[in-house]
């Protein structure tokens, strides 16, 4: 079962410490949400509110149009998987899985060690608790160690307990806060699979924070971009990377980071770029793969200084300098320039037309502003 979650106006304060300012976000049925922004941002409070682990200072919380704000965690329907697992270590897999069916659907006597399994006429709710953990297990693939503590256990395999047990409640929501941090490189690829997978499988409505943009633009339908407590833009990854309403969007989204320039310097570099800018002073930016080291139709040439070349198997990552201080980078080819070329002057092009251009506020200029919030739903 999904559901659709609405956050209005929420605010969240900490003495004299605001740390979320009217947020208003609209998650659709079955969506995969990311919240993703920089440590401090508000991002993982903002889940807490939604999971009831911590109040609001204003606003309210809502699932398919009924407000929540008065239910504790309990009785929201949703499950949440932590950064941390937090799995029982004296439990087995199964009993990790389990936990939470056993606390619904049995009566306190009959949890208890031991004696509980003699107490009467709970033999059905039992098996049907052991079945409900066989089929969470098999499917985020932890069948064979269901009776493994979580001590022999990989930190790829402790996650998947924790989502086998988010699982095991058919919830209408799931809230996972930065689940992958803990592991390394390769494994949080393999995982940001799996997860996609998974959320495709059960077709349940996702809300996932990180502050890894990789995680989110590769998993999600939409992601909400957090700053400062607020959501600057909220939209599709396609969106965000090539219509990013906010400057601090776009520097966040997209690696290596967008280059920026001031107007008036990019025009002392070439003059033929006065004709296609404001007169008033504005920054440009330019994502790396709109410089080119070779002429290219509607492209302006600009002198640089080759600083450093990043080796990244199949393409270069080259990082330059124009005379102005500024720092552009460029993807090219492996082989495209030698390493042996560093600290020498270049030529590189720029396009007339391809650039992004932000007001003296950091607001886009020449796209429409991007927004999906609570209306848009």
């Amino acid at each position: 079962m999904t559901a659709a979650v609405q956050l209005r106006n929420i605010s969240k304060s900490f003495g004299e410490t605001q740390t979320l300012r009217d947020v208003s976000l609209a998650i659709r049925p079955g969506e995969f949400m990311s919240l993703v922004g920089p440590s401090g941002c508000g991002k993982s409070t903002l889940l807490r509110i939604l999971a009831g682990l911590a109040p609001q200072s204003g606003g309210t919380v809502s699932i398919d149009g009924t407000g929540i704000d008065h239910l504790p965690p309990s009785a929201r329907d949703i499950a949440m998987v932590f950064q941390s697992y937090a799995l029982y270590p004296h439990m087995t897999v199964r009993q990790n899985i389990g936990t939470p069916l056993r606390m619904r659907r049995l009566p306190a006597p009959a949890r208890l060690p031991g004696i509980g399994r003699l107490w009467p006429g709970q033999r059905s709710k039992r098996n049907g608790i052991d079945q409900a953990v066989i089929d969470a297990a098999r499917l985020v693939e932890i069948e064979p160690m269901l009776d493994r503590k979580p001590a022999a256990l990989s930190g790829g395999q402790r996650q998947r307990v924790a989502l086998a047990r988010a699982i095991v409640r058919h919830p209408r929501v799931f809230l996972m806060d930065e689940p992958l941090s803990n592991l390394d490189a390769r494994l949080r690829v393999t995982m940001r699979a799996e997860i996609a997978a998974l959320h495709r499988r059960l077709g349940a409505t996702f809300v996932y924070v990180t502050h890894d943009q990789v995680e989110a633009m590769t998993m999600s339908d939409r992601v909400a971009v957090m700053m400062d407590g607020e959501i600057v833009q909220c939209a599709t990854p396609t969106q965000l990377y090539g219509n990013p309403c906010d400057l601090r969007v776009a520097r966040f989204i997209g690696s290596p980071e967008i280059a920026t320039i001031s107007s008036d310097e990019l025009i002392s570099e070439n003059g033929g770029f006065a004709p296609v800018l404001p007169r008033d002073p504005v920054t440009v930016a330019f994502r790396p793969e709109a410089v080119l080291l070779n002429p290219a139709a509607d492209h302006l040439e600009v002198s640089a200084t080759l600083e450093r070349i990043e080796q990244l198997g199949p393409e270069l990552l080259v990082f330059l300098r124009l005379g102005s201080g500024t720092r552009l980078c460029a993807r090219a080819a492996a082989g495209r320039i030698p390493p042996s070329a560093e600290g020498q002057s270049l030529s590189v092009w720029l396009p007339a037309r391809g650039f992004m251009l932000f007001d003296a506020n950091g607001s886009r200029l020449d796209a429409p502003h991007i927004r999906e919030f609570a209306d848009a739903g």
